[in-house]
């Protein structure tokens, strides 16, 4: 292992419990190991509990699950009444400890204004009758309760209603009984959920949430009197040496109401300030916990939280390692955290511990491999957000994604495996078979990794001169390193395997190749418009490869994500981008995160970047475009380029023959998760 990694692997102790190395495993949404979020009501999850023990066998120091709801969401039964639950969680903790590590629960108060509001519940919702019938499943009134009266943050339309007093006692008691229960199955600790990210109880510690007049509201003591309750009562439930972490974030980083400060912007910070942040944690500290697992957000700037590719790396590290300053117990921080930077900053004493969260999902032995040096093995994370915490929301829509989708939050795009063991395995194929795959670009290189492993014969078929397909345009924004580095891990995994690969090879004839299955992986192609002048616009595509080269001024037709980000990439190269979309809002695809979104969203916002919604192409010229708003007015956009991201479609070279496969975009256009997903759906049969 490279020394400049020593620091990481150092012991600490949080109270008196010793971690062997300073790599914490953090919580992620699905995580849990009280399956809360599946109708059958709570649950030892022994996906999740498989996801833990194969990441403690690969040297992670501290693991802390994601949420688990004190009152199970469906049917309301609390955790402590689940006594078969926690003897199942018993015989894990055994097993955990085998490894050496180390692992705390993460219990939460709620989500109150933060719960994720779908489509589909939010009318039931709305509806007094709907909401009373359907009260025994899902009590919507207890999950959205928050300090006060307030517009939900997925649903403006929702008031919160106001929590009472009993309830806040309710929670506290819950507190203490779980945590008993969680210490005398072997549990190392336990993590409180959260002063955090805008959640139930940093609701009440912010003074723009909680307009309380009672013992919970008003003065700096009252509003964080709920969280200093909480950890005294585990404290008094399970004595003073039982560790208990603080899910923490150190700033809000909004400046009201679903708007968030992005990095740059200099507005007013309407939720916690560092000034209070540096209050705060002694406050905390002195009230009795024992860790600050800390980063920056809320729901309403999710992004330092939830940080996408545009956030920048290590995004938390300078606030996380102010505020270590104000308190004497161990301080992790969290939020694109790269180890290099996490080691240095342990060496010089900023910060205790390194949390990362999603390269987990992606890679389950990234420890391993840096221990061994192998960081090139090393699959990146990519931010995506796509398989993890796919919650995307619009304007006047709520959570937009599919219940089975927000059912099955941390699993990864590129990872099918990851909290989908069951689904997706890789079993000998029972007859090995020549497969001809046509198509380098990530859908193609995924089916060859799949039927290789298989013990299937190989040839992947691609006409360029480089593996890569559409993703290497994708890839090529500056802020897309880790998408650089994911084509360059497949480049090198397909040397691995006894893999044929032809380069510049355009496969005009499948039959003549001979295969026994042949899998069509050819992408797509972008779309046209028929519009006067189209011919002067500059595809996407041909940006992004450095083929064509843009003025000053550049409209970008078509908001979605990759116009989005064309305009972000041209806004940091010192251009003026202008982005025409026809829809009423930039990114309207469900599976796009609101973490990824509301950045994009609220970064145009702040730099002032010209953004015209429901507003449609008329004409490309050669200086500048004409549109038509909603109204039907027409004007001109000056410009000196037209960047033309309209969408794709779907180009297979055959759809249809015997022993013939179409996946990734070739089949439905679609992301990174779709793609590899439909990769293993298919060569898994074969």
């Amino acid at each position: 292992m490279d020394a400049k990694y020593n620091a990481l692997f150092t012991p600490w102790k949080i109270g008196n419990v010793q971690i062997k190395n300073r790599i914490v495993m953090c919580p992620m949404g699905g995580t849990s190991l009280f399956g809360w979020f599946e109708l059958g009501g709570c649950h030892f999850d022994k996906e999740a509990a498989r996801l833990f023990i194969e990441r403690a066998n690969n040297n992670v120091g501290l693991i802390i699950p994601g949420i688990a709801p004190l009152r199970d969401t469906f049917w309301g039964k609390w955790l402590w009444q689940n006594p078969k639950m926690f003897e199942e969680l018993k015989v894990f903790m055994d097993e955990i400890h085998k490894t050496g590590a180390k692992l705390f629960i993460q219990l939460t108060a709620g989500m109150g204004r933060s719960w994720a509001i779908t489509e589909l519940v939010g009318p039931l919702h709305k509806n007094k009758i709907t909401r009373a019938l359907i009260k025994p499943i899902i009590d919507t009134s207890h999950e959205l309760a928050s300090p006060s009266a307030q517009p939900s943050r997925w649903a403006p339309d929702i008031e919160c209603p106001e929590m009472t007093v009993e309830q806040i006692h309710e929670i506290i008691e819950a507190f203490a009984k779980t945590a008993k229960l969680c210490k005398d199955a072997g549990v190392d600790g336990v993590e409180v959920h959260a002063v955090h990210e805008g959640y139930l109880l940093d609701q009440f510690a912010i003074e723009f949430f909680n307009k309380r007049t009672d013992e919970y509201g008003g003065s700096f003591e009252n509003r964080y009197r709920f969280a200093a309750e909480v950890v005294k009562a585990i404290k008094s439930s399970c004595g003073d040496d039982f560790p208990v972490s603080l899910r923490y974030s150190v700033e809000s980083k909004m400046k009201g109401f679903q708007q968030g400060i992005v990095p740059g912007d200099d507005a007013q910070e309407v939720g916690r300030s560092m000034e209070e942040s540096e209050r705060a944690v002694k406050f905390l500290q002195d009230a009795g916990y024992d860790m600050l697992n800390a980063d920056n957000g809320t729901y309403d700037s999710w992004y330092w939280a939830h940080p996408p590719m545009y956030m920048p790396q290590n995004c938390n590290l300078d606030d996380v390692a102010h505020i270590k300053q104000f308190v004497d117990i161990p301080v992790v921080c969290a939020g694109r955290m790269e180890p290099e930077v996490g080691a240095q900053a342990v060496a010089e004493g900023k910060i205790d511990g390194v949390g990362i969260a999603r390269q987990f999902l992606t890679d389950p032995a990234w420890v391993t491999k840096l221990i061994e040096d192998r960081l090139e093995d090393i699959k990146p994370c990519i931010c995506c957000h796509s398989g993890c915490f796919n919650f995307s929301s619009s304007k006047g829509h709520y959570n937009t994604q599919d219940l089975t989708d927000t059912m099955g939050l941390a699993r990864c795009a590129l990872n099918p495996e990851t909290m989908q063991s069951r689904k997706y395995n890789l079993k000998p194929a029972k007859k090995v078979k020549n497969i001809a795959i046509i198509g380098g670009g990530i859908g193609g290189m995924e089916s060859a990794l799949v039927c290789a492993k298989r013990g299937h014969k190989v040839t992947l078929y691609e006409k360029s001169g480089e593996l890569g397909g559409v993703f290497i345009a994708a890839a090529a924004p500056s802020f897309k390193e880790k998408d650089r580095d994911l084509i360059a891990w497949y480049r090198r995994e397909l040397t691995k395997y006894p893999i044929e690969v032809k380069l510049n090879t355009e496969v005009s004839d499948v039959a003549a190749l001979g295969a026994d299955e042949t899998i069509v992986a050819t992408g797509s192609v972008a779309n046209t418009l028929p519009v006067k002048g189209i011919e002067k616009g500059i595809q996407a595509v041909d940006f992004l490869l450095g083929k064509k080269e843009v003025g000053q001024n550049v409209v970008i037709v078509g908001g979605g994500l990759t116009g989005c980000e064309i305009a972000y990439e041209l806004y940091l190269q010192g251009k003026n981008p202008t982005i025409v979309e026809m829809m009423d809002d930039l990114v309207t695809t469900k599976g796009v995160c609101l973490a990824n979104t509301s950045y994009l969203r609220d970064f145009f916002k702040a730099n002032k970047v010209p953004v015209h919604l429901e507003t449609k192409l008329s004409q490309v010229m050669d200086d500048g475009v004409k549109v038509t708003d909603k109204d039907g007015k027409s004007f001109k956009i000056a410009a000196d380029s037209v960047i033309l991201s309209t969408g794709y479609r779907s180009a297979p070279l055959v759809s249809k023959g015997k022993n013939i496969h179409v996946v990734g975009d070739a089949k439905k256009v679609g992301n990174l998760r779709t793609v590899i997903w439909q990769a293993w759906d298919v060569c898994m049969k074969l």
